[in-house]
């Protein structure tokens, strides 16, 4: 079927700069907590298990969990989730609005298709695209909700995330005591039963699969110094479950919830930052007083416990109290830099890293593995915690020096251009 003229991708004169800016900076902040994923072996919460837990590596840990830890990949869902609303916005203009929905979902097939070369063959297990495409496909269903409903369902998934976190809390809080309450009969030479001998297995696996050995760190950096398909291989089973268990247990709520949540600020005009300062002012003050304040205690019991399996868990209870309002802060600060009209090449700048937001994302991926994988120069597991932020400054200047000047001669990104042909199923103008 021919795609009639009056559906195209959205021209410049159609973009909302304010939300360009808002996904540039958030996808800088991601490749800020990604990067440890990429360079560091499961320090990604815990970073005694590698890259150090003293001095600056514990300072930029602290920084990223006071600040960071969740909300960036949440207003990125929650861009993609006001996108979803511009998307299918356009078939008002139209009578075909069912060429409209062909589209959209076409477009997101292509992103789970994007999803899985990205995960298996450009070897990011955290990667996201896969599952906004999945994830994309039921939030379509709830675009015509008013704000509240869209919020208070939110709202609710949050809840039965955090509900799943009690859960996952007081399994572990519970095998950590029998396993403590055995090992103490124990060790006064009484004879413990077969149940406390399985409290203690089970407890010793769960610190094998938390707490890294130096032998299981060294596994794995020899593992991933090898040749580019001995680490695809070496990857698969990580892979998988991030697009399978991972998916649908965890992330397909966490996301969805919040691309809910961009519809519903998309709807109030909050993204588009046609709300006045006092309104954002307000916004922040609110976002940050509540979120920070729970996110300095959460953190605070995790130093405090000496890293402790169990404090990550009790992290998580609290986890989407603090998250949120941090979130809703971040984004009326940048609502506030954005109206101000200060730093302009600074805006446009951050606005154009946010057009090209898929093929920036793609090249953190590109660039990261051949700085820490075998087939590059073989980094991983080698740097301190807050060296790996030099690479990351170094790319987000690179980006931001490449992205305006790029967007000057070509409509799109590389990528983007790219997804945008086939979704229309159509040769793109590239060049201006």
């Amino acid at each position: 079927m021919a795609i009639p003229q009056t559906l195209q991708p959205t021209a410049k004169a159609e973009r909302i700069a304010a939300m360009d800016t808002i996904r540039g900076i958030s996808l800088f902040g991601i490749l800020l907590m990604n990067i440890v994923g990429f360079g560091l072996y499961k320090a990604y919460f815990d970073p005694t298990n590698n890259g150090g837990a003293t001095g600056w590596s514990l300072k930029v840990w602290w920084m990223n969990m006071l600040f960071f830890e969740g909300t960036m990949r949440g207003m990125f869902s929650m861009l993609f989730g006001a996108g979803i609303l511009l998307f299918t916005g356009r078939s008002i203009q139209s009578n075909q609005g069912s060429v409209v929905t062909d589209t959209f979902f076409r477009r997101l097939l292509w992103m789970i298709v994007f999803g899985v070369i990205h995960c298996y063959l450009l070897l990011w297990d955290g990667e996201i695209l896969y599952t906004y495409g999945i994830v994309g496909m039921f939030a379509f269903s709830f675009r015509h909700l008013m704000p509240k409903h869209l919020m208070i369902g939110a709202a609710v998934i949050l809840m039965i995330l955090t509900a799943f976190s009690v859960k996952d809390y007081f399994k572990v809080k519970d095998s950590f005591t029998k396993s403590t309450e055995a090992k103490a009969k124990q060790a006064k030479g009484d004879t413990i039963s077969k149940e406390e001998t399985a409290s203690i297995e089970k407890w010793d696996g769960i610190i094998k699969d938390e707490k890294v050995t130096p032998v299981q760190l060294k596994e794995e950096m020899d593992a991933r110094s090898k040749g580019y398909w001995s680490i695809v291989m070496h990857k698969l089973p990580v892979n998988q479950y991030m697009q399978t268990g991972f998916l649908y247990f965890i992330n397909f709520w966490d996301t969805l919830a919040m691309m809910l949540w961009g519809m519903a600020f998309f709807k109030l005009g909050i993204l588009k930052g046609v709300k006045s300062n006092k309104f954002y002012l307000n916004m922040a003050l609110i976002g940050y007083g509540i979120g920070i304040t729970i996110n300095y205690f959460e953190t605070s019991n995790i130093i405090n416990s000496n890293f402790n399996i169990v404090s990550f868990y009790e992290n998580f209870l609290t986890y989407q109290f603090g998250r949120i309002p941090t979130t809703c802060g971040h984004i009326a600060l940048i609502m506030l830099f954005v109206k101000s009209g200060i730093l302009q090449f600074l805006q446009k700048s951050l606005a154009a890293v946010g057009q090209m937001a898929f093929t920036n994302y793609i090249m953190h991926s590109i660039v990261c593995n051949i700085i820490f994988l075998g087939y590059g120069f073989s980094m991983y597991g080698k740097l301190q915690r807050y060296e790996l932020y030099y690479i990351v400054a170094s790319i987000w200047i690179f980006q931001l020096i490449v992205s305006p000047i790029w967007l000057k001669y070509f409509r799109f990104g590389p990528l983007e251009w790219g997804w945008r042909s086939l979704t229309y199923w159509k040769r793109q103008p590239f060049k201006k």
